[in-house]
């Protein structure tokens, strides 16, 4: 065991935390009385009710914001209880510690995601259950199917177990006689039928067996199979799916804001005699708390033009703050002392005698390697509407954690949690942005100053970009030795950035809170699964005022192009094969080199290309699943274009093909924005990006062809939303190397003229 590794399992053994297994999935089951029926519907357990025309409704604790979760849970159910699949919907639930996402707390866990070893297996184990004592409702970090895999599996065979025993009674027959298929239960010798709408109450009276077994993998009929339809396929292509924006209740009014615009400003004062005169404007306010000023009107366009001409008036005079005078390059530079600074920081893995080693080798290479601060840019702007009435709090919201949604709410309104009801809306877009909570407290502090008035607020797409909470730029030093046949023998790695947690936590309680290593911050560069003899990766935490959160794959994002491409410096100086180099080093590791070895495979790696391509590949493991990406590169008029991606992916059970290829593909779409044109800067304390038109996104005609190819396994599902965006990057780079012979190694890519 790691040094880091036996830290945290110590911890959680002393804490009085540890439960050896977890939160079983029956001790998730709930009871039917947990989620509410409806008139003629019955509960068979917390997961699913049975309507009196056979309609399977299943509870869905997790955001949908297109990843396609609530198909996949819906599937989980509607497969172990032979539902039909046309007569299935999905239903929101409330907060609680019952539907807590019990696997989110496991991507803190910094062991290998192959290790099954005791500190690895306590840790999991203590993880998921602080996430059920938590009530962890959330979504997020490729979770949401993993923590689905066992308790809904479960629920739908108990209640397929339970209407088989309804069908048996009602039959006067032994419950072998019966067989549930397609929403029904079978009698074999008889072949009498019966719905499930018309057991459901009966089953409902029964006892529950002890022991359901669950079905054999090769039976699936639903998981797993190609052409099985979303469930908000229809909604979302006829425009009825209902997102943050498109909320609409009695009496509705619009808010507009704008920011402070240098970081850590302020408001002074807000003029708004002019602007409560102009049409439709009902109030104009300044929050101080959240340095900000605010205008509600009876549409958000005059909202936001009132705002406008307030701000072009100069009727809103703002503080700077102490951020006055930051830049990009005071940000750069603030990462390269630390790189260079004698402060060691934390080890989080310590193999051999790295230094020792490479002391004495003959041959050593050096690089660093650096990323810039990201924005989200979700496609929806940031948004939620508020309603205060009579000390209760009524949200409107898209977000990714209800439970802090709701605390957030109370905390601004200074109500009990109790008194605040959330209405989940569908996300246009989340990517970790909507794991944060300020435009809950916005728009509630708007609310209280409008009693009884639904208030709408959206972020224009200016505050969107410069307001974020950015993934953070980071740097990376690494020096490895070779021996004489170009085999690494030490690797030194060290990872310079902000903590994201650390940030996170300041803006949730409101304070400053302890630095304290962050696992998430060097995720990606100490499970490196290479076979070296003396590794030492180390983290240097750098603070910083520019907010930083939580971005679709988090630390993997930076430290695979870190990692992936260093490693093909270390082949490109042995004069070996990237490929071959790669497999000699993963010995331990089989379950990657099938990864890369298909990815290969299907992408011809070593045959012929068309003159003027090169191909690059990279090999990362994140969130419980590995991905493996190959990437086609030329150069059209000096810039990079890539015509094709061929993905190679090994995470577990695929529960829906269709939906996980299309979240794999949106990945390396999301990651190669990133990778030729993402990076956010810093002028004179301001964010100087404002738009696309100044942060671009890949445009359809930029598109390569993106092949998806899924290891078939029998493992429990891994997650799927984030893994493929940390190999594109590299595998671009690494492909740019071989075309032009430069090593980039810093993102975005530029190329020397």
């Amino acid at each position: 065991m790691r040094r880091r590794g036996f830290l945290v399992a110590g911890a959680a053994a002393g804490s009085g935390l540890l439960v050896g297994c977890g939160v079983s999935p029956r001790a998730r089951l709930g009871e039917a009385a947990d989620f509410a029926a409806g008139p003629g519907e019955v509960a068979l357990n917390a997961w699913l009710k049975i309507a009196e025309d056979g309609r399977v409704t299943v509870a869905a604790p997790r955001a949908e914001m297109g990843q396609g979760v609530h198909t996949a849970l819906a599937l989980l159910v509607a497969e172990e209880l032979e539902a039909d699949w046309a007569r299935v919907a999905i239903q929101p639930t409330p907060v609680g510690a019952l539907y807590a996402n019990t696997a989110l707390l496991l991507n803190a866990s910094p062991f290998e995601m192959d290790d099954e070893g005791w500190g690895a297996r306590t840790t999991g184990a203590t993880l998921q259950w602080a996430g059920r004592a938590l009530s962890l409702h959330a979504t997020g970090g490729s979770s949401s199917v993993r923590d689905a895999w066992g308790p809904l599996r479960l629920a739908g065979a108990t209640a397929r177990s339970l209407l088989l025993q309804a069908a048996a009674q009602r039959w006067s027959v032994p419950v072998t006689e019966c067989r549930a298929e397609g929403g029904k239960v079978v009698h074999s010798p008889s072949s009498r039928e019966l719905g499930y709408g018309a057991l459901a109450a009966t089953a409902a009276t029964l006892t529950p067996p002890a022991d359901v077994p669950l079905k054999d993998p090769a039976r699936f009929r639903l998981v797993g199979q190609a052409g099985v339809p979303r469930l908000d396929g229809a909604a979302r292509v006829t425009g009825r799916t209902v997102y943050g924006t498109d909320v609409r209740v009695p009496g509705l009014r619009f808010a507009a804001i704008r920011h402070a615009p240098t970081l850590g400003g302020g408001v002074v004062s807000f003029d708004t005699a002019p602007t409560l005169r102009r049409p439709g404007v009902q109030a104009a306010f300044a929050l101080e708390a959240q340095s900000a000023v605010v205008v509600v009107a009876d549409s958000f366009w005059r909202a936001d033009q009132a705002l406008e001409a307030a701000l072009a008036a100069g009727a809103v005079v703002w503080r700077a703050g102490p951020h006055e005078g930051l830049s990009t390059a005071t940000l750069r530079q603030q990462l390269q002392t630390a790189l260079q600074g004698p402060d060691q920081g934390t080890g989080f893995r310590s193999e051999g005698d790295a230094e020792a080693a490479l002391a004495a080798a003959g041959r050593r290479i050096e690089a660093v390697y650096e990323v810039p601060f990201l924005s989200h840019a979700a496609l929806e702007p940031v948004n939620c509407t508020a309603q205060m009435a009579d000390g209760q709090v009524t949200l409107w919201c898209p977000t990714q954690v209800p439970i802090l949604a709701r605390l957030q709410a109370a905390r601004t309104a200074r109500v009990w949690p109790s008194k605040v009801t959330l209405h989940m809306t569908a996300l246009g877009g989340g990517f970790g942005r909507r794991l944060e909570v300020d435009m809950v407290d916005e728009a509630v502090a708007i609310a209280q100053r409008l009693p009884g008035v639904p208030v709408q607020l959206q972020w224009t797409r200016e505050e969107d970009f410069r307001h974020d909470r950015y993934r953070p730029a980071a740097m990376a030093s690494f020096r490895a030795a070779l021996d004489a046949t170009g085999r690494p023998q030490a690797w030194e790695n060290r990872v310079a950035a902000p903590s994201v947690t650390q940030s996170f936590s300041d803006r949730l309680v409101g304070l400053a809170t302890p630095a304290v290593p962050d696992k998430f911050q060097a995720e990606g560069a100490f499970d490196l699964p290479y076979a070296i003899p003396h590794v030492s990766v180390r983290q240097l935490l750098c603070k910083t005022p520019v907010p930083v959160g939580y971005w679709r794959s988090v630390g993997h994002s930076y430290n695979a192009f870190f990692t992936e491409c260093f490693l093909d410096e270390l082949a490109a100086a042995a004069g070996q094969d990237p490929l071959t180099y790669r497999r000699g080093l993963l010995e331990r590791h089989p379950r990657h080199r099938a990864v890369l070895d298909l990815a290969a495979q299907k992408a011809g790696w070593g045959t012929p290309l068309p003159a003027g391509r090169a191909r690059g590949l990279a090999l990362h493991a994140s969130f419980g699943s590995i991905c493996a990406q190959v990437a086609e590169v030329s150069l059209e008029n000096g810039a990079p274009r890539v015509h094709r991606v061929v993905c190679a992916v090994d995470c577990g059970v695929v529960v829906h093909p269709d939906s996980a290829r299309a979240q794999v593909e949106g990945a390396v779409a999301f990651g190669l924005t990133a990778a030729l044109m993402g990076e956010i800067t810093v002028k004179d304390g301001r964010v100087e990006q404002a738009s696309f038109a100044q942060q671009d996104v890949l445009r359809l005609a930029q598109m390569p062809s993106v092949e998806t190819h899924f290891v078939p396994s029998a493992r429990p599902p891994g997650g799927l939303g984030e893994v493929g965006v940390p190999p594109i990057a590299p595998a671009v780079v690494n492909a740019l190397a071989v075309l032009t012979g430069q090593r980039i190694r810093r993102l975005p890519i530029r190329l020397a003229g």
